[in-house]
């Protein structure tokens, strides 16, 4: 699917990270750890070429991404709606510039919002939304574009608690719903008991320059309980290895 290989990225004479590689696989949520400051943000937007590499490439289904391209959509942290434009017209955004007519556009930014859980909400503007269904208005802009690959900055960092929890345990299923083009999604979190929620893989970057110091698998069927004691493994572990060294 998505591959970063021998990622470099540096600022002045500053290396950020060095020798990155990364990969994710069909059907499959891949997380991305480490401390803050260490550049997985920035990674992140390399993966997208939303920042060019200092040295590697990336490459998807095996063909070099030299720009940003709609085949891969960035949701960030901050919930990204435009307050003036209803819920529908701001995922219609997204499709703008694609050669659609008005009713196709409409009708893909209505499926879109139905995907997410949104519909009936379409003519709601921002500020009559919550916190959550703001983000998945986000989300949804983001898959209205119909991309191979979603990535995500700290989707639900800016949400409290519950509202996080309950779109994390529904944001699976949306992604990789039944007729949508995505095939993976690589998440951002300093969230542990997120990204052993969420993800198939996870890689750990620590260091300076960063590298990636660790690759570890999450076995654990879906819906996936905080409580289970292999969960807590899993999180210990990776803990373990961001602290290796220090």
């Amino acid at each position: 699917m998505l591959q970063g290989q021998d990622l470099s990225f540096s600022v002045g004479q500053r290396v950020i990270f060095d020798g990155i590689n990364i990969e994710t696989y069909k059907n499959e949520l891949v997380s991305i750890i480490g401390p803050s400051g260490v550049g997985k943000s920035t990674l992140l937007r390399v993966l997208g070429m939303f920042v060019r590499p200092t040295r590697g490439r990336v490459l998807l289904h095996g063909e070099e991404v030299t720009r940003p391209t709609p085949r891969i959509a960035l949701v960030h942290q901050s919930i990204a709606t435009f307050p003036w434009m209803t819920a529908l017209d701001n995922v219609k955004l997204a499709l703008q510039g694609r050669g659609l007519s008005k009713e196709e556009m409409e009708e893909r930014a209505r499926m879109a919002l139905e995907v997410v859980g949104l519909s009936g909400f379409e003519r709601f503007y921002p500020k009559e939304m919550s916190g959550g269904m703001r983000q998945r208005v986000a989300i949804a802009r983001a898959l209205a574009g119909d991309p191979y690959v979603l990535l995500m900055d700290e989707p639900f960092v800016h949400l409290d608690e519950l509202t996080a929890e309950r779109l994390r345990r529904e944001i699976y299923d949306i992604f990789f719903s039944e007729g949508s083009t995505l095939e993976s999604v690589v998440l951002v979190s300093h969230n542990l008991n997120e990204v052993v929620e969420l993800s198939d893989r996870v890689y750990a970057m620590r260091g300076s320059p960063a590298r990636i110091v660790g690759e570890l698998r999450i076995e654990l069927e879906r819906p996936r309980n905080q409580y289970n004691p292999i969960f807590s493994e899993y999180v210990s572990e990776l803990y373990s290895m961001l602290s290796i060294g220090e």
